[in-house]
């Protein structure tokens, strides 16, 4: 499987898996590092997606773990809601066949700006938790959103952490507790887009695989350092790469404009 591939796509994989997971432990976003690093070398847009749900269920399977160990997962609260986000990224995955993912670009990028303001504007928003009270009408939104959410990451993918980080954050969640919660939920979504896309053997194991290990290690590097350093350094790492995501997004808004 391993024996052709140079060292070089090998070094690539490795460092680009490893420092994606580390980010994406943390505030999500992993995939604005991990999936361009696909596409350098050399694979096709549909196989980099597939390939990459590959390798971010390894890595967020190890956050989620981290996190749960940590006691940072309210169980009690995801039970219902994760076969809802399951059911929600497979329908997303199997959509991506008929629907170009280049419609939803504009949206995901205002919702991006959105997120991003809200976060600089709240200074403390985040640092402390203050759950909201789960009144029915709130119930149903939280949950709807992270459907959406789930959808969204079958369908496409970059940003989901960082989408369900800001929902829960937004319910009163601090932003370890948030990030806690989130690595079930995006484990759930990957997991069941890469269902799909291996059914449809749309990936390649080969690459997958090295950059699943890197993400692995580079997965519980970033969990650890979230759970010691605080809310604090989270706020600010989630900050950075929103910023980074919303760049990303309007460079390729942009360059479809012009071609």
């Amino acid at each position: 499987m391993f024996g052709d591939m140079e060292i070089s796509i090998v070094i690539i994989l490795f460092a680009f898996g490893f420092l994606g997971a580390f980010i994406n432990s943390i505030v999500g976003g992993g995939g604005l590092i991990t999936l361009p690093a696909l596409l350098f070398v050399g694979l096709p847009p549909a196989t980099a997606i597939a390939t990459n749900k590959l390798a971010a269920t390894l890595g967020n399977l190890t956050s989620m773990l981290t996190f749960l160990r940590a006691g940072k997962i309210d169980l009690k609260l995801l039970g219902p809601i994760v076969p809802l986000v399951f059911i929600g990224s497979m329908v997303g995955a199997f959509t991506v066949n008929f629907i170009s993912p280049n419609l939803l670009k504009p949206l995901i990028f205002i919702m991006l700006v959105v997120v991003l303001i809200y976060t600089i504007i709240k200074k403390d928003w985040g640092s402390i938790e203050k759950r909201q009270e789960m009144t029915k009408k709130r119930k149903v939104l939280f949950i709807s959103a992270l459907i959406a959410i789930g959808f969204y990451d079958g369908f496409l993918g970059p940003g989901t952490g960082s989408f369900i980080i800001f929902a829960f954050v937004l319910m009163g969640f601090d932003f370890i507790q948030a990030s806690g919660n989130a690595k079930l939920l995006n484990f759930t979504s990957n997991f069941a887009a890469l269902i799909m896309f291996l059914f449809l053997d749309a990936v390649n194991y080969s690459y997958g695989l090295i950059m699943g290990v890197a993400m692995i290690m580079g997965a519980f590097a970033g969990a650890k350092f979230a759970l010691g350093r605080g809310t604090k350094y989270v706020r600010i790492i989630f900050i950075v790469v929103t910023s980074l995501l919303i760049l990303k997004n309007g460079y390729d808004l942009f360059m479809e404009k012009i071609h």
